[in-house]
């Protein structure tokens, strides 16, 4: 692999910096990708990079699975219309305000944290339901939006990566089956939960954020910086808690049902895309439903306001299809293998771990996926477990914790994305924030690496 494949997103992370404008700066880095891919194949430069270009997103759409999670993204927008619009977000923050479950910001956050722990069947889910719950509560109590994605983010996929009764689970232990260790393939995937440094401190994080009521960095500013124009609570009077709740509890309980159904009976071997689309139509069905029936709206009045709710969050999916887009052409040009051999041959036994990790950071980072991290990376540390005697769990460990480090930070991450879009908050401005938390995060497992691997080895 050459080192310029890594020119691509180094490029998108710059124009995003550079000019605030996140669907250029991932056009941009395509292009740039399927530039490079064309040199290498020695064809006309610019023509064939701009036909890549075009023919790599209709690749993605043509990807059943890349489709669901464009789909489903869509009939979000439609799902938080019905919610805001019929007054249920509303009715609910006052519910809950009234009940004494949410009287004040820590309350709030403990709410918002506690159920993305709750719903670790999935990370795009997790964010989803805290997001979606807790947006009102966060307008109410005069908390950045910036607060609330870092919040749900941030605990999203490091408990997904922690529980392992999931999707990421079933992938990373097929992974394992593929070699032979002293354990067994389950034994040392479960002994990766208690060493898996980053997604634990950045959980810690969290928690500290939660009960301290202290902000840092960009998000101290952007707190401080708040202004709420209009208010969702300001916009619409209160009605019923169950316009929003029920279709709330619809996908969730949905998603757990549609993991065991697309398992054939087992939740861990269930299909994240396909169970997260079918909850998102269910719950968005259970929504109309239960407006029509009030009598409160007409059929066309309901098509009228999810339209436009799916027109508000188009230029989010863009970012998603984009996204998806530019990790397929990093891909094909090698991008994550080059970053992997960071991992040299003569690095001293000790640091190994602490460099697979930085290893795993950098190219979920630059690539926006923890599974293809995961893919390339499990591959090179198994073998330098088997030679080098390291200590299983705590390879993998490093290696899980660098994906997922990339996973909800990184700018080209879908799951950025969707937090964004379940917390209302600006892509760009939820990077910018969250980055310092999620630096502090990997610094701290860096080190915990770097001390487990002189007391293991």
């Amino acid at each position: 692999m050459h080192w310029y494949s890594i020119l691509p997103p180094i490029i998108a992370i710059l124009v995003v910096f550079w000019r605030k404008e996140v669907i250029l700066a991932l056009v941009v880095a395509i292009f740039s990708a399927e530039l490079l891919l064309a040199f290498q194949n020695n064809s006309e430069i610019v023509f064939t990079a701009s036909i890549g270009s075009i023919e790599r997103v209709i690749s993605i759409i043509s990807s059943a699975g890349n489709s669901r999670i464009l789909i489903f993204s869509v009939l979000i927008g439609a799902l938080l219309a019905y919610m805001r619009h019929s007054g249920g977000v509303t009715a609910t923050v006052e519910m809950l305000i009234n009940k004494g479950v949410a009287k004040n910001k820590k309350r709030v956050g403990l709410l918002t944290m506690f159920t993305g722990l709750v719903v670790f069947i999935e990370s795009n889910l997790s964010v989803l339901a805290s997001g979606i719950l807790a947006r009102g509560l966060f307008d109410k109590f005069k908390m950045s939006r910036a607060r609330l994605a870092y919040i749900i983010d941030s605990t999203s996929a490091p408990v997904c990566i922690l529980i392992l009764l999931n999707g990421w689970g079933a992938f990373i232990l097929a992974l394992l089956s593929n070699y032979e260790l002293n354990q067994s393939a389950v034994s040392v995937l479960w002994g990766t939960v208690p060493l898996n440094f980053y997604a634990i401190t950045a959980l810690l994080i969290v928690l500290y954020t939660i009960f301290s009521d202290k902000l840092h960095g960009p998000m101290k500013q952007a707190e401080q910086d708040l202004v709420l124009l209009d208010s969702e609570q300001a916009q619409v009077k209160g009605t019923k808690a169950r316009f929003m709740l029920l279709p709330l509890l619809s996908m969730i309980f949905g998603m757990i049902g549609f993991m065991f159904y697309t398992g054939n009976g087992d939740l861990s071997q269930g299909s994240g895309s396909k169970s997260v689309l079918y909850a998102t139509v269910l719950a968005l069905f259970v929504a109309y439903v239960l407006l029509l029936s009030s009598k409160r709206y007409s059929h066309k009045e309901l098509v009228d306001t999810g339209f436009k709710g799916m027109g508000e969050i188009l230029p989010l999916v863009a970012i998603v299809l984009f996204s998806l887009t530019l990790g397929a052409s990093l891909k094909e040009l090698g991008t994550g293998v080059y970053v992997a051999n960071i991992v040299g041959d003569y690095l001293p036994l000790v640091l190994v771990v602490p460099i697979l990790f930085v290893a795993g950071a950098l190219m979920s980072f630059s690539t926006g996926t923890s599974w293809g991290t995961f893919a390339i990376l499990i591959p090179i540390g198994v073998p330098l477990i088997q030679t080098l005697g390291l200590p299983p769990s705590l390879v993998i460990a490093a290696i899980l914790g660098g994906g997922i480090f990339g996973d909800h930070c990184s700018p080209i991450s879908d799951t950025t994305a969707v937090s964004s879009i379940a917390s209302g908050c600006d892509l760009l401005t939820h990077v910018k924030t969250q980055m310092p938390y999620a630096l502090v995060g990997g610094l701290i497992a860096f080190i915990g690496y770097f001390i487990a691997s002189l007391l293991m080895i």
